[in-house]
């Protein structure tokens, strides 16, 4: 009937959100309310209004507007963030309101005044990705006002926006560097042109210096910084800036410092290219950009002969190298922080901080601080993955199977489904932390296989499909996955990962190998109880009576209520009952009650 038809129109649609807003609400919720709503009396309003925009709904730290012109919207947006730039100019950089802002073209849903759709969503991503106080304009609106606004445009390449199907290409407006007749294609590398840091540890990849003056080594460098930034950008827990913007420094030798100020990032990789002989030799280095101070530094050589073989490596190994140490570095600076001046990522990043080594306090104490990271984010995927993590060690430190678990586990898994399509981290641990506690495998395997293909270089979705593989009854796939895991991230040898290369050792009759595993974690966490149970039946398969019979009354003293009948309340997802009776067997031999 022609009543039910919707209706749809095309509009230009105008995400707005205050950056930081939990933070300003957490030093001065009065006072940010009040400047907020002066803020928007004064400025936002009027220039909404006058570039005949329609606000379509506020929430208290983001607005919707439609206009029916691209240009109408550009120049709304600009006009805002112009006045607001002003009007900070004064006031301390934490009590600032910013905004980001998201502009997009596309079809709408219009539904009793409010509005819906891909239109809206994708101008929602634009703005999540949009630096404090600047825009950022897809594709299609960009085609809309080229040329006909005295605006900056700087291409920030093809972006993948969460929860958007297609990869789209984004721009983003160079605020207060406008001079004269729009000029679409330039960048700006300026002195002064400054933008805030990203909520995210954020990393620019410089163009390598060809130190041969052979023309084919350039194409060679410059092929492998790309694929560098491309395998960074897989990883959800950086920003990192796009090829355009990081090739504006070809062949010069910026400052690195104000080349963190150019991009607004705190950490800069830099590097050079040398042929020698029918040798190349390559060296990289990772900069902090605030301090100035190396984060990092490497060298490799390979053979002229296979140059795309040897491309593909050195991408690995500096990929490797630097996104965990970014990431520990983030986790260091996250615990110098004051407690109370947290938002959602610092309460994620103190949360990885303190669950390595896992112990029952800190496990504890890690998932109060992932579910605080979801109340101040609702969206944050890898918090709930990590939070599963922490619902998923529960059951494995020798507490009786809780149903409770059970049902947050299943509750978050619907959360990460509907919020983590392109977060490698809460697939990963969802897969494991569902196969764990649900003892559902087939349905575990899947997600860690998409977390593995969203990000091929996550350590910690390797060691997930480590688990996942030994539980089907793989145990030679699973060690070599295990391996990839400490080749990816060496400097973080974790506890789950220990566990899990002692339990596959022990499947794989390397005995003597798995006790000296199930050791090398007890010594970071002597009351592992995962640890303790494989270390005895390890030690009593290798002949060695004296040490299982000691590790199995520590492991009473841990447990006092421990007997080989409860294996079953921890080997749930095991598939083959041969590895489960050969665990069972273990435990039998070195004393411990039936």
């Amino acid at each position: 009937m022609a009543s039910d038809r919707v209706e749809r129109r095309l509009a230009a649609v105008l995400a707005v959100d205050i950056a930081g807003y939990s933070r300003l609400m957490g030093i001065d919720e009065e006072g940010t309310l009040a400047r907020l709503k002066a803020t928007r009396k004064s400025l936002v309003d009027p220039a909404i209004a006058s570039h005949r925009g329609r606000i379509v709904k506020t929430s208290g730290d983001g607005m919707l507007v439609e206009f029916a012109s691209a240009v109408d919207a550009a120049l709304c947006s600009i006009e805002v963030q112009r006045a607001m730039a002003a009007q900070n100019a004064d006031v301390p950089q934490d009590a600032r309101i910013e905004f980001r802002i998201g502009v997009h073209v596309g079809d709408i849903i219009i539904d009793e005044g409010d509005i819906f759709g891909d239109g809206v969503n994708i101008a929602a991503r634009l703005e999540g990705i949009a630096e404090p106080g600047g825009v950022c304009m897809s594709d299609d609106a960009y085609r809309q006002v080229r040329g006909k606004v005295d605006i900056t445009f700087e291409d920030c390449g093809v972006q993948i926006l969460k929860n958007i199907a297609q990869p789209m290409r984004a721009w983003r407006t160079l605020i207060g560097n406008a001079s004269g007749p729009a000029a679409p294609n330039r960048t700006s590398s300026a002195p002064g042109h400054k933008l805030a840091l990203p909520e995210k540890p954020s990393i620019a990849v410089l163009p390598f210096q060809n130190m041969s003056g052979d023309p084919e080594q350039e194409y060679f460098a410059d092929g492998m910084v790309e694929d560098v930034i491309t395998a960074l950008s897989r990883f959800t827990s950086l920003f990192v800036i796009a090829r355009n913007s990081s090739f504006a420094y070809k062949g010069k030798s910026p400052d690195i410092r104000q080349v963190g100020r150019d991009l607004g990032v705190r950490y800069v990789l830099e590097g050079s290219v040398r042929k020698a002989a029918s040798r190349l030799r390559i060296t990289a280095q990772l900069i902090d950009a605030v301090s100035g101070a190396h984060v990092w530094a490497d060298r490799f050589e390979g053979a002229l002969q296979d140059i795309f073989a040897l491309q593909d490596e050195v991408t690995e190994k500096v990929v490797v190298a630097i996104a965990p140490r970014v990431e520990r570095a983030e986790m260091a600076r996250a615990k110098r922080r004051p407690a109370g001046n947290t938002d959602a990522y610092d309460c994620y990043l103190r949360g990885l901080a303190c669950i390595f080594p896992v112990t029952v306090e800190s496990n504890e104490q890690a998932l109060k601080l992932f579910t605080e990271a979801t109340v101040l984010d609702p969206d944050y995927a890898s918090a709930y993955g990590m939070a599963m993590f922490c619902h998923a060690n529960r059951v494995g430190f020798g507490v009786a199977y809780a149903t409770h678990e059970k049902f947050e586990v299943k509750r978050l898994l619907h959360v990460v489904m509907q919020k983590g399509n392109d977060d490698g981290v809460a697939f990963g641990q969802a897969g494991w932390a569902s196969a764990y506690v649900l003892r559902d495998l087939s349905s575990a395997k899947p997600l860690i296989d998409r977390a593995l293909e969203l990000n091929p270089n996550l350590a910690s979705a390797w060691t997930s499909s480590g688990w996942i593989n030994l539980w089907l009854g793989h145990p030679q796939v699973a060690m070599a996955h295990l391996d990839r895991a400490v080749r990816l991230d060496p400097g973080s040898y974790t506890s789950t990962l220990m566990s899990a290369r002692a339990h596959a050792c022990f499947f794989l009759d390397r005995h003597e190998d798995a006790l000296a595993q199930a050791e090398q974690q007890l010594h970071r966490n002597p009351v592992a109880h995962p640890a303790l149970r494989i270390a005895v039946a390890s030690a009593a398969f290798a002949g060695r009576h004296d040490t299982a019979h000691e590790l199995a009354e520590r492991l009473r003293s841990v447990d006092p209520a421990f007997s080989v009948s409860r294996l079953a309340d921890y080997l749930g997802p095991y598939q083959q009952a041969a590895m489960v009776e050969k665990y069972r067997e273990g435990l039998r031999r070195a004393g411990l009650p039936a």
